[in-house]
């Protein structure tokens, strides 16, 4: 186990409640609901390759099921894995894209830092100064960390007002210098493509309500596979570890 994270115990948020555990009731053990959970919102795999996957292991999980389990367990890894976040460097970068739920196209919007990490999102279903503005409201009053001070945006007309009214509203301590270039919006914009990868590619999501459970999850696999500024090299076997630290399950394959 990294000594970085092992150390550091869950918040009161994060422990079980009454002493019962996350995963009291289900007829898998934890440790696979991980692994699957984890495979799903990191992959580009559909629930029926999952269940192929864990057949050919013996181990007979109906898609269905699976689906139960992201649904359950993405918000839960997002909430244990943000404790271990970094505060930002300063930049971020601002955009929206697309994606479908229950057949319409609706607007995801999105922030990262210059280094590509994830900083927040929000799904609404319409593309507008009032949008714009609610997505700085959640990511600058629920983000724990520092407040940006550079943000680039593409031309837009919501963006500059939804930050003057961020300022306005003490979010942004004082007023960030706004960019608006094509050139600082690439990588985000190339970010869009890796984060969709694992989300559904027919139909979409069925609710507002999945989509936003299951972006949580992707937001936090892309925080584990980035890694948290931990010395020494982050494989997949550490990221593992993590997860298993994080619901405080046994690790597996320690040597």
């Amino acid at each position: 186990m990294r000594p970085g994270y092992a150390a550091r115990q869950p918040s009161a948020s994060q422990r079980p409640i009454n002493g019962t555990s996350p995963f009291k009731g289900r007829h898998f053990q934890a440790t696979l609901i991980v692994q699957a959970v984890s495979w799903y919102l990191q992959y580009a795999l559909s629930y029926r390759d999952i269940e192929e996957m864990l057949l050919e292991r013996g181990l007979e999980v109906d898609h269905s099921t699976l689906n139960r389990w992201v649904l359950a367990y993405a918000p839960a890894l997002e909430r244990r894995l943000r404790r271990f976040r970094k505060p930002h460097c300063g930049s971020v970068r601002v955009d929206e894209t697309y994606i479908r739920v229950r057949g319409q196209w609706r607007y995801l919007y999105r922030a990262i830092d210059k280094h590509g990490e994830a900083v927040d999102f929000l799904l609404t279903a319409h593309r507008d100064l009032d949008a714009a503005k609610r997505f700085f409201r959640k990511m600058l009053s629920a983000e724990p960390l520092l407040a940006p001070d550079r943000i680039g945006t593409d031309g837009a007309g919501p963006y500059p007002p939804a930050i003057a009214e961020s300022h306005e509203e003490g979010l942004l301590p004082r007023a960030p210098t706004h960019h608006v270039t094509k050139h600082l919006q690439q990588g985000i914009e190339s970010d869009h493509v890796r984060v969709k990868r694992p989300m559904p590619r027919v139909g979409g999501f069925r609710s507002f309500n999945t989509a936003r459970r299951t972006i949580q999850g992707v937001k936090a696999m892309r925080w584990l596979r980035k890694g948290f500024g931990f010395a020494g090299a982050w494989t997949v076997r550490e990221q593992n570890q993590l997860l298993a630290h994080c619901f405080g399950l046994p690790v597996a394959n320690k040597a």
